[in-house]
């Protein structure tokens, strides 16, 4: 059956990728709703920008008289919330925006669905469901053992991660208080095309590529979960549809690695597939002063949404990581853009 999704955030990294998935794989209606922040960028849905089931609307999600209207106007079967404020570094030297974003957007947004919901004929209200998407950081860090799992306790460390613990307890509130159908997930570290250049992997490629330094945090042995973002796009569509109400699943890529050993796989990759003449891309790696308060480890144990709803992740991290890169390397407009303008590759959250 044909469903209306409403995707918060889909001009960012993991929601195009969301959206650009729902368009290509089912027939459902899209509404994008999205303020195009810096990290919002309407390049990454050129691919469907012309697709007979898509729709654009650029709105603030704190915006409650506009979300009420976005609500009214397009009738969502299921509203899929990736909207906020998302870089670490960024929380550390300006946390007032995740704090407006993060929990007052998502207490807007809640309401907003909740108003839409109980007004709702029986049947349309029984199908329809709130799908929060968030972080493996709001557990906080892992020593050298162990997993996160769905009931694992909420530690959060950095003001992005706190401010995204505090929706998913807001979300789980209303499902409680009001009985608003929800679900909610929490994934482990993306990467892929359309990521924005701030980030570990991307600004690292496009460092690589330009003969700049690869910073690598403290001694670079912090360790990530690192998922594909197409695959973590397919575990979003199957949570959002067949999840069970009131239930979290953490979404992970089942790929361990250090970010020493991140960084080291792309200088490999790049010195394969686009050779410097100047020598070895590890040349270039830079260790830096390490960013305050940073978690030691995250790692997910995803089996429940395995054994519920059959996901797992198509690609390794080697796969995926390949894939990346050649993305990087034939869609040069799609970043150049980004790296002459809004971000250019510079420091972040260094000082507290």
């Amino acid at each position: 059956m044909t469903k209306r999704f409403l995707v918060t955030g889909g001009a960012g990294f993991i929601g195009s990728a969301v959206v650009r998935h729902l368009l290509a794989a089912t027939d459902h209606a899209v509404l994008v709703v999205d303020k195009l922040t810096y990290a919002g960028n309407l390049d990454s849905l050129a691919p469907v920008k012309d697709h007979p089931h898509f729709k654009f609307v650029r709105a603030d999600i704190v915006d409650a008289a506009k979300m009420g209207d976005v609500f009214a106007r397009f009738q969502p079967n299921l509203v899929m919330h990736l909207a906020a404020e998302s870089h670490v570094d960024r929380s550390i030297d300006g946390p007032a925006e995740f704090i407006q974003t993060n929990v007052v957007g998502t207490f807007v947004l809640l309401q907003q669905a909740l108003a839409y919901w109980r007004k709702l004929t029986s049947s349309k209200a029984e199908s329809f469901r709130f799908h929060h998407i968030s972080t493996d950081e709001v557990f906080g860090s892992l020593g050298a053992g162990g997993l996160f799992h769905e009931d694992s306790a909420y530690r959060p460390n950095s003001p992005y991660s706190a401010s995204k613990a505090a929706s998913d307890h807001l979300v789980r509130a209303w499902h409680h208080t009001y009985g608003l159908p929800i679900v909610v997930s929490n994934c482990s570290n993306n990467y892929g095309p359309y990521h924005f250049p701030e980030k570990l992997i991307p600004l690292t490629i496009l460092n690589a590529l330009e003969g700049k330094p690869l910073p690598v945090y403290g001694k670079g042995e912090n360790v990530r979960d690192w998922l594909y973002v197409e695959d973590h796009a397919r575990a979003l569509l199957s949570i959002a549809e067949r999840g069970r109400v009131g239930q979290s699943y953490n979404v992970g890529g089942n790929c361990e690695r250090s970010n020493i050993s991140v960084v080291r796989a792309i200088c490999a990759l790049m010195d394969e597939l686009a050779p410097d003449a100047v020598g070895p891309r590890e040349r270039l790696i830079a260790f830096v002063a390490d960013r305050p308060g940073h978690d030691l480890r995250y790692a997910i144990d995803a089996r429940k949404i395995g054994e519920e709803l059959g996901w797992e992740p198509q690609e390794t991290f080697e796969t995926g990581l390949r894939k990346t890169i050649e993305w990087y390397l034939t869609n040069r407009p799609w970043w150049e853009r980004i790296r002459t303008g809004v971000c250019r590759g510079e420091r972040l959250g260094a000082a507290v």
